[in-house]
């Protein structure tokens, strides 16, 4: 059968997501207490796929893993989640055999700033600017066999607690964008650009211009949605829970300083 589980984690006691030879990953760590439990003999029986690849120091609260296995879907947590640290394997769902996790309804990413200083009013309306279908070329990394053109469903702003939370939907995002397009915004709110400046770059993607590349700690994917649900087991939730707060005091921290 195949098994879709999701995850979070805290990601900045790990290089990043993806295996990469000599690094702590996320994936990696995975991978090798799967192996341990037989879950799977090889990678390629598995077919192990990834919904997000999300870069060095990001978190996660709803990531979403897939691989064929033989373990009841609801048996891989209480298997996987007393070996590893700073992972959390939460929900599974038994899914179609060709399932590939990368094709989700909806992504949600958040990210914190510093409100201190900040035009809240203009960091809205230069969200505002994102919405909709455009081509990102100038607001991501763009690898040559992907399309810049991405559709921004919602940007939604709140303040809380002397901080500016942006969360960004959309069903696919490019490497980087959602650090990209934060950091414009925050250049809009402290008055370093002009919206224009932001309408510009997507009215015209083949005239370069960099508005630089927010850091990656602040930022957490926050969920991946398929069409169909997961079945989570309370006493994981518990433990998400508290990793989420855990991740929250480091970024709040981390932006004081």
């Amino acid at each position: 059968m195949r098994i879709a589980v999701k995850l979070a984690y805290d990601g900045y006691t790990f290089h990043g997501l993806a295996r990469q030879p000599d690094h702590t990953t996320i994936e990696g760590n995975i991978i090798d207490v799967l192996l341990k439990i037989k879950a799977f003999h090889s990678l390629q029986e598995a077919v192990f796929r990834v919904a997000s690849r999300t870069d060095k120091g990001v978190s996660c609260l709803g990531n979403v893993i897939a691989f064929n296995s033989r373990i009841n879907p609801n048996e891989v947590m209480d298997l996987v989640n007393p070996q590893v640290t700073d992972i959390v394997l939460f929900a599974s769902a038994e899914v179609a055999d060709d399932f590939y996790p990368r094709y989700a309804k909806m992504r949600a990413y958040r990210y914190y700033l510093k409100d201190e200083n900040l035009d809240g009013a203009k960091v809205l309306a230069g969200a505002n600017c994102f919405t909709g279908t455009h081509d990102f070329r100038n607001f991501a990394r763009v690898e040559s066999h992907r399309s810049p053109v991405r559709t921004i469903e919602n940007i939604a702003i709140e303040h809380r607690d002397g901080y500016l939370i942006i969360n960004i939907f959309a069903q696919t995002f490019l490497w980087h964008q959602v650090r990209r397009m934060v950091s414009a915004l925050e250049k809009i709110g402290l008055h370093k650009i002009d919206i224009r400046d932001v309408v510009d770059a997507l009215e015209n993607p083949t005239r370069p211009v960099d508005f630089g590349l927010a850091p990656s700690t602040p930022l957490i994917l926050t969920d991946v949605k398929y069409t169909f649900d997961f079945r989570s087991k309370e006493k994981y939730r518990k433990k998400v829970n508290q990793l989420e707060k855990r991740i929250m005091n480091r970024i709040l921290s981390d932006i004081v300083l």
